[in-house]
């Protein structure tokens, strides 16, 4: 028999509106003046990332794609997998990744890496989270906004085998 998981709040949804608000104010500023083209990473970032848009006072352009080193695990495999890629010209484009959480690096460099090779004029990150424990690999995060202990994060958009996405404040998980 499975005991079943409990979500415990870690951060508020409070304090996830505070950080996102201050976030869209950061990016505002660097950004007035351009037409950026804002990169989800889906799944986890779609609630971070509207939420996002929302506040921002900037035109901008929106596009997804969809990365994989997890499958049904909380630990990632560290073997990345491109499932949706980009339909978007990069080529000139002023390019802002929005992500959920910063692990262990490996598939946000992978994404990176992959979008320096279509030339664009910049490319920066914007991590809600950001979990330096778990680091595999150095990753820049241009735009950060709260940093998180070394413990399964599900809530926000954020899931355990596509479980806890829709709570509203971000949760560890206890027996």
């Amino acid at each position: 028999m499975t005991i079943p998981l409990k979500p415990v709040i870690l951060i508020t949804k409070e304090e996830i509106h505070r950080e996102v608000f201050r976030l869209a104010q950061e990016i505002s500023i660097d950004y007035d003046g351009k037409n950026p083209l804002l990169l989800g990473i889906l799944k986890g970032s779609f609630v971070f990332m509207a939420d996002l848009v929302r506040l921002l006072e900037i035109p901008v352009e929106i596009e997804f794609v969809s990365l994989s080193s997890y499958g049904s695990a909380k630990v990632s495999s560290g073997k990345v997998k491109v499932v949706k890629g980009l339909r978007s010209t990069l080529e000139g484009r002023d390019v802002l990744v929005v992500e959920d959480i910063v692990d262990t690096g490996l598939s946000t460099n992978h994404l990176l890496d992959y979008l320096h090779r279509r030339k664009p004029a910049s490319v920066k990150l914007c991590a809600l989270l950001d979990k330096p424990a778990r680091r595999k690999t150095a990753v820049h995060i241009d735009y950060l906004g709260i940093t998180v202990p070394d413990r399964f994060v599900v809530g926000y958009g954020l899931d355990l085998d596509e479980k806890f996405r829709n709570l509203p404040d971000l949760c560890i998980l206890e027996d």
